[in-house]
């Protein structure tokens, strides 16, 4: 069936319409001599409208139209989006803003001197690079993918599950990649561009709209090549990159392919993993909880290998 004139603008203009729109709204904000408070009624503003602006498309032109239907975890993740991102635009929870706004950087090596435009993608690089890493070891060390688990827990992928973080995980990640960021002494202003700019990523990464970037998809970490990354078992470890899909392609764990996935695709492999938001607090330092990153299990199939690391187009 051919696409409708909507649908057309959604599949070819969903990405510049928040990664260069509100992401570049976002920004000029920041670095604007805006007061506090118009700053802040702007970005919660832009983030509104990023939030309608996905639920929109994603009916409209959905990845997989079953997707649009709650099974159930609406409400848990209404309660992750407001602990979670809420507060991350310190970015990453309260705790991280605090410790690093108390670092005091007295001979930095931050090139202040260089264009605001290339900071911001000096910044964005670093962050990315060290989340990426980050990421990797979230899946192959067991403390840590104890945290992390909560976020795979997700059995279809739209707008708000991407934010369907564990807080503690939050955390630790967040300071793995501002710290270092810090103390090479970057401007403070640039925390606020991280978590904002967060927030609209996730968006692009998750939301279940059948959108398309061609090329793209080689430099861009966006849900067609995210989606891989929630495979069940260790099929799921690919694609680790928050925004730039390059690092994924440098470090041999890039994956793409065309089919459409399935809620029977991605998940857990744990039996009676918890399903609200409490029992996901809970779950990283319950007892019951195996240790081994994606067990086999009677009952569930786990792929024992994970696809080939190239994109295939």
């Amino acid at each position: 069936m051919p696409l409708t004139l909507s649908q057309r603008f959604i599949r070819y203009f969903y990405i510049p319409v928040l990664f260069f729109g509100v992401n570049g709204v976002g920004l000029w904000t920041i670095f604007s001599d805006l007061n506090h408070g118009e700053k802040t009624a702007i970005l919660l503003s832009l983030i509104a409208f990023s939030t309608a602006f996905t639920f929109a498309c994603e009916r409209l032109l959905p990845h997989n139209a079953s997707w649009n239907k709650s099974l159930g975890d609406a409400g848990r993740d209404v309660k992750h989006f407001f602990f979670n991102e809420v507060l991350s635009l310190g970015p990453g929870l309260v705790l991280p803003f605090f410790v690093v706004a108390a670092i005091e950087v007295q001979e930095g090596i931050w090139p202040h001197e260089w264009h605001l435009m290339l900071q911001i993608l000096l910044v964005f690089l670093i962050f990315d690079l060290i989340q990426n890493l980050f990421h990797w070891t979230a899946h192959v060390w067991p403390p840590l993918w104890r945290l992390h688990a909560v976020h795979h827990s997700v059995e279809r992928m739209y707008g708000f599950n991407a934010v369907l973080k564990h807080p503690v995980y939050q955390i630790f990640s967040s300071l793995a990649a501002v710290v270092p960021l810090t103390l090479l002494g970057m401007p403070k202003v640039f925390l606020l561009a991280l978590g904002f700019v967060a927030v609209i990523q996730l968006y692009i990464q998750h939301s279940n709209v059948n959108y398309t970037t061609g090329w793209g998809k080689l430099i861009l970490s966006t849900s067609e090549v995210h989606r891989f990354h929630h495979l069940k078992g260790t099929a799921g470890d690919v694609n680790f990159a928050m925004y730039f899909s390059f690092f994924d392609h440098l470090f041999g764990n890039a994956y793409y392919d065309t089919r459409k996935l399935e809620s029977k695709d991605i998940g857990l492999l744990y039996k009676d993993y918890p399903v609200s938001w409490w029992g996901q607090m809970k779950a990283p330092f319950k007892t019951w909880y195996k240790d081994e990153a994606h067990p086999s299990l009677d009952g569930v199939v786990e792929l024992k290998s994970k696809p080939s690391p190239v994109i295939n187009s």
